[in-house]
């Protein structure tokens, strides 16, 4: 039988406050991924990052959510560096994490905010309004008002980006058998919604993020997919040198998070997509396997 602690972390907060909780497990090295499936069931999180050595690269992390692994994961990813450096495992500066998605560059800056390094935008089709209405309890005339498209990003893992009105983001209501099946079909995460804030916000947009078939009902924030959010606004939104975004998420679930995003561009299209905030420990877990 191994005992494992589990750090308990709420990642993407505003003022210390909100965020969406990651379990972080340091020292994972000679845990099996079933031992890790386990330890995540346990938590109970959406997503459970474990933090294992690297003969090349600063840190390999994997990721798993209550009914098995993930590619990757950002509100994870955050978690577990910004448990790292409370814990004087690392300092200020770059790192390199492995992932499945790849090798991702984390920045821990002085003040204990953590970027994190996205793959660069994999754009992998559209969807009709009229489908995708029928997944989230939107009206496809509704949808189709935005004059924007539903597309399908990645920028670690692939999400369904989804546009509304505004006003509309808290009215949708997700069947979650339909739409998990829609995302086995289609190979996506979820359904990522936005309803893009008035002109003269601190906001960009606000967010809701949906993913039913890995035993998410709704999530109050999500790394990945602000990222791939950020490439949509860029690509459909006009483009300029450098775009900067801040999202809020988990409005409706009372627990609203912050995330920062930026993409960098050059004269081919994006060249980077990076994904920040900040996160603060909330408890430990032992945890036996």
């Amino acid at each position: 039988m191994k005992k494992v602690e589990a750090f308990l972390v709420c990642s993407f907060t505003e003022n210390g406050a909100g965020g969406n909780p990651a379990g972080v497990v340091l020292h994972a090295d000679n845990l099996s991924d079933e031992e890790k499936s386990e330890i995540a069931k346990t938590v109970g999180y959406s997503e459970t990052a474990f933090v294992s050595r690297d003969e090349a690269v600063d840190f390999e992390l994997s990721f798993f959510t209550v009914t098995g692994e993930v590619d990757f994961c950002g509100h994870a990813t955050l978690a577990a560096f910004s448990i790292l450096h409370q814990k004087g495992m690392v300092s200020e500066g770059q790192y390199v994490q492995r992932t499945k998605a790849g090798l991702l560059a984390v920045t821990v800056e002085c003040n204990g905010h953590i970027v994190m390094e996205q793959k660069l935008p994999d754009y992998r089709g559209v969807h009709s309004y009229e489908v995708i209405s029928g997944l989230i309890g939107i009206d496809s005339a509704v949808l189709e008002s935005t004059q924007l498209p539903i597309e399908v990003i990645s920028t670690g893992l692939p999400d369904i980006i989804v546009p509304v009105p505004l006003g509309y983001l808290d009215k949708i209501q997700v069947n979650e058998s339909l739409l998990s099946d829609f995302c086995k079909r289609h190979e996506v995460i979820g359904v990522h919604a936005f309803e893009l804030c008035e002109e003269g916000s601190e906001l960009t947009a606000s967010c809701r993020n949906f993913a039913p078939l890995f035993g998410i009902p709704e999530e109050s924030a999500t790394g990945s997919a602000s990222g791939a959010l950020a490439c949509y606004l860029t690509k459909h939104l006009g483009s300029t040198h450098s775009n900067y975004f801040t999202f809020e998420q988990g409005r409706t679930m009372g627990c609203i998070s912050r995330i920062k995003a930026s993409v960098e561009l050059n004269e081919q299209g994006i060249t980077k997509v990076k994904v920040g905030g900040f996160a603060r420990e909330v408890g430990q877990q032992k945890i036996s396997v």
